[in-house]
């Protein structure tokens, strides 16, 4: 097993708390499920926000998720600026795994889709 890091983002639809605690756990379930991990496997996850969002934090959102109780989850704020998606959030998860790196699964979800498509490869099982 070897220390690796997984990104991820997503947006949200609106600034509210219940926005971004669905997005942020829709996107944590996608980066456990395409990377097969366990929540034992991971060491910390830094999350990030655009300005925009102020309702919640996805760390505070992250943690209520089994087993994350535990986890070093960190929020900052990213600086504003004029190319980025709106209402964004984005995650560095540091965590163990058997998988080279080339195989680790990044995911970019809603108007994030776009950001880092050197980093992504499609879904085995087709789905977007």
């Amino acid at each position: 097993m070897r220390l690796r890091a997984l990104r991820g983002a997503t947006t949200c639809a609106e600034d509210s708390k219940a926005e971004i605690d669905a997005k942020t756990a829709r996107l944590v379930k996608e980066l456990f499920a395409q990377n097969g991990l366990d929540t034992d496997d991971v060491v910390s996850m830094i999350f990030t926000t655009t300005p925009d969002l102020t309702a919640e934090f996805p760390a505070t959102a992250a943690r209520t998720a089994p087993g994350l109780d535990g986890v070093a989850l960190l929020g900052a704020q990213e600086q504003a600026g004029p190319h980025g998606p709106a209402r964004c959030i984005r995650v560095l998860v540091h965590c163990y795994s058997e998988r080279p790196r080339e195989e680790l699964c990044h995911v970019f979800l809603e108007g994030a889709a776009g950001l880092r498509t050197d980093l992504t490869r499609p879904r085995d099982d087709g789905a977007a």
